[in-house]
């Protein structure tokens, strides 16, 4: 609504006495009638107007030569151009036109007096203009003795001035004008049409002809216009002392400028902040706080070294990528073709990644797993998450956590440390510049922790879904999300990595490769890599399966392929010497017979199965870091001298296996006469045990049933069955206990050319996981009790006669 005083007020000409001794019927019967858009005339008051319609301006003309009144009503819809009945309103009032004014920009001015109020009942010609029947209304006036009309007057007045009075300056004229008038009807219809109410309201008092209702109404309105002007008028006195501060603030900033400048430096970088800041997609909160931290920048002085760390701050907030996400590929068939062109089996990682995106891709929405790829090394867990990185069509990063000792990687410095910097899970995301990429952290289980501070408490909250949404970085010092990077973290052993981070991630385990496998990774990555690497072509040189097959055999003992690699690569340097130096005659086909001219002597002869010649050699199975390995478990009997030392072990074995060995001898002892052993034996000879290759340190409970073989054929001298390997940990009770690492077990097996082999019962369910191609030439034999593998292990048949008392 506006609410600004109108310039032109009301002056009496004549009457509305005298007009309405003018108006004859005959004028009454076909009155010219003028409609106004959102202007209401009043009787007695003068009105300017602007004549934009052809058919105003005629109907202007005729009136003015002819010298008649005219007929004034406001239209309903103001955007209607050729108003009829139904778009007038009913009640209006017969003017006089007082003058017309041509103004210089071809616009006519007509000013308006109001006569008497009238009633438009029909609407008799449309052409040129409108004319109509209109019948004369009258006022009901309150008697003189009306106190309560006298009262509201006077409260018309008084609310009248206050209203003025908010107004200021330009509402003096009409105020003034007010308190010259004495006429209370007069009054009423000077205020309705010079006070800025809107035109329906106007319209509404037009139509009351009871005076002392039109007073109540317009009363009714004064207080509510009064109320609106009092409103804007604090408004206005409170944007004034907003501009006041506001005035003083970019006053003083100038002289900020102004003394930076003098001091050389011209207040580029704020502006240059600032720029970058508007193309940044981030929360209100953050925009706050950069633009809190921007006023500390530009209140320093450019020289003091507060400078420089407080840009670099706000340079790094800039540089994340905060809401910036890469849009995922959601082909299923194009991601599951990039993982197994990358990467020959991991059919359990790869599962688990199609997995996770074939939900995302119905729900549009999903925190991302923490997935920790668990085997030995060389198996392809950290380029893993490249090809990972790429089939989702997302960035990727890379953060060695190995030897980390210093808290402050992970969650960053506080900006109080000379030096401070981001962490390292910041800082891979400023150089991926997404929010969502691919982030491996590898090497989990090789943290360590110093006076500094423990790094993998610190990663609790990064590796936990529930809590990186709202991750806090000392250094950045405000939340960032990190519930959309899918962390993938590397281990070779879990045993290192605390409970409560372990607990947090999902566990895959990457097993260690069977021959097989390792010749088709060498045949489609290892030699084509290398090939590349040593600037021979493609093609130039060729590598037959069983070439592969006796690098892998007698050059290489390990689960992954990390040491094939080096052997290909070595081999290939060779020969791009040769070709280098012109020689033509270099092999283009790699034959088995050609190895030992390139690689040298063979490293390593396989694990073979030594025979059961003789009592007390058993063939156990053992898990390492690098992948399964067969054990020889060897025992023997020898008179008892007099220190009465009556258990020997050699071999650097660890606690928990040289617990086992008691168990098993104590077992033996108290069950000799079940195997058939004079318990006189006991006293007379010591049991000497002993696991070859004793440089290497061996441990774990895995070597129970073995060692109890071992005894139980060394005090019978029954031989042990051939090609036969077993597993398992022992109680006090003869019961068989399940162990872990089964499938690196039976590839050592495999490789050593074992048929047979010895489990628990309870791991079953571990070989039935494995697929067959593992199984392939292994029969398995499952027990509960050690009298089960004794049954099975030892033969009848005696290596030499049974030991003497």
């Amino acid at each position: 609504m506006a609410t600004h005083v109108m310039p032109i007020f009301a002056e009496v000409h004549n009457s509305p006495a005298d007009s309405d001794n003018q108006l004859s019927a005959e004028q009454l019967a076909n009155l010219p009638i003028l409609p106004l858009r959102n202007m209401v005339l009043f009787p007695g008051m003068a009105l300017p107007i602007v004549i934009g319609r052809d058919k105003s301006m005629a109907l202007v003309k005729e009136a003015m030569r002819s010298k008649s009144h005219i007929g004034v009503v406001c239209q309903v819809n103001s955007k209607v151009d050729d108003p009829q009945l139904g778009d007038l309103y009913r009640v209006g009032v017969v003017a006089d036109i007082i003058k017309v004014l041509e103004l210089p920009d071809n616009s006519t001015n007509v000013i308006l007096q109001g006569l008497a109020v009238m009633s438009l009942d029909a609407i008799t010609q449309t052409e040129p203009y409108l004319r109509g029947h209109v019948t004369k209304l009258d006022d009901t006036h309150p008697k003189k003795s009306d106190k309560e009309f006298n009262v509201l007057m006077q409260s018309i007045k008084e609310v009248t001035f206050h209203m003025l009075g908010n107004m200021g300056n330009s509402a003096q004229e009409l105020s003034f004008a007010v308190k010259n008038i004495d006429s209370p009807f007069y009054m009423i219809d000077f205020l309705a049409s010079n006070v800025p109410f809107e035109p329906r309201q106007k319209q509404l008092m037009l139509e009351e002809r009871d005076v002392k209702k039109r007073a109540y109404m317009l009363y009714s309105f004064l207080t509510r216009e009064d109320q609106l002007v009092e409103l804007k008028a604090n408004i206005t006195s409170r944007t004034r002392e907003d501009l006041s501060q506001q005035q003083r603030e970019v006053f003083l900033q100038q002289q900020i400028r102004t003394i930076q400048e003098e001091l050389g430096n011209d207040g580029n970088d704020s502006a240059k902040l600032k720029e970058r800041a508007k193309t940044k997609k981030w929360s209100d909160k953050a925009q706050q706080w950069f633009d809190k931290e921007l006023k500390k920048l530009e209140r320093l002085n450019p020289q003091s070294p507060d400078y420089s760390v407080q840009y670099s701050y706000l340079d790094t907030l800039l540089n994340l990528p905060w809401e910036n996400y890469s849009k995922d590929n959601f082909n299923l068939k194009r991601v599951e073709a990039k993982l197994n062109r990358d990467h020959y089996g991991l059919e359990k990682v790869k599962d688990r990644i199609l997995e996770h995106l074939s939900v995302l891709k119905l729900r549009g929405d999903l925190k991302a797993p923490i997935l920790c790829l668990y085997g030995p090394p060389g198996v392809g867990k950290t380029s893993l998450g490249r090809s990972i990185a790429e089939a989702l069509n997302r960035k990727y990063a890379r953060i060695s956590l190995g030897g980390l000792h210093d808290e402050a990687e992970i969650r960053g410095h506080r900006r109080t440390y000379i030096g401070a910097m981001p962490g390292r899970i910041m800082e891979a995301l400023g150089k991926c510049e997404t929010s969502n990429p691919v982030i491996v952290l590898d090497e989990i289980d090789k943290v360590g922790q110093d006076f500094k501070g423990d790094p993998a408490s610190a990663l609790l909250e990064v590796l936990d879904p529930e809590q990186n949404s709202h991750f806090h970085d000392n250094y950045i010092d405000i939340d960032y999300d990190l519930s959309k990077v899918l962390f993938i973290a590397t281990a070779n052993n879990l045993q290192t990595i605390s409970q409560p981070l372990l607990d947090r991630m999902e566990v895959i385990e990457i097993n260690g490769y069977i021959a097989e496998e390792k010749i088709e990774i060498a045949r489609r990555h290892l030699v084509p890599k290398q090939l590349e690497e040593n600037g021979l072509e493609p093609r130039e040189i060729k590598f037959p399966k069983e070439t592969l097959a006796a690098i892998i055999e007698k050059y290489t003992r390990e689960s992954g392929v990390r040491e094939l690699e080096k052997k290909i690569g070595k081999l290939l340097r060779k020969i791009a010497r040769l070709k280098a130096q012109g020689e033509a005659d270099y092999p283009t086909t790699i034959l088995p017979k050609d190895l030992k001219g390139f690689l040298g002597a063979e490293e390593y002869h396989s694990d073979n199965y030594e025979g059961n010649d003789f009592a007390g050699v058993v063939t156990g199975l053992a898990w390492t870091a690098v992948g399964g390995e067969i054990l020889y478990i060897e025992s023997s009997l020898s008179r008892a001298g007099k220190s009465g030392e009556k258990l020997t072990l050699t071999g650097n074995l660890g606690d928990v296996m040289k617990e086992s060995a008691v168990i098993a001898l104590e077992y033996i002892k108290a069950h000799s006469q079940q195997f058939g052993i004079d318990y006189q034996l006991f006293d007379k000879y010591n049991v000497h045990i002993h696991v070859p290759e004793g440089a290497i340190p061996k441990d774990g409970p895995s070597a129970g049933v073995t060692m109890v073989t071992s005894l139980v054929s060394s005090f019978t001298q029954r031989k042990v069955r051939g090609r036969l390997a077993m597993t398992g940990e022992i109680t006090l009770r003869g019961k068989v206990l399940p162990v872990g690492g089964i499938k690196e077990k039976i590839l050592a097996a495999k490789r050593a050319g074992i048929t047979d082999i010895v489990l628990c019962k309870e791991n079953k369910r571990d070989i039935d996981e494995i697929k067959e191609m593992y199984l392939k030439g292994l029969t398995f034999h499952y027990v509960d009790t050690i009298k089960d593998v004794i049954d099975y292990a030892l033969l009848p048949e005696k290596v030499n006669d049974a030991i003497a008392l």
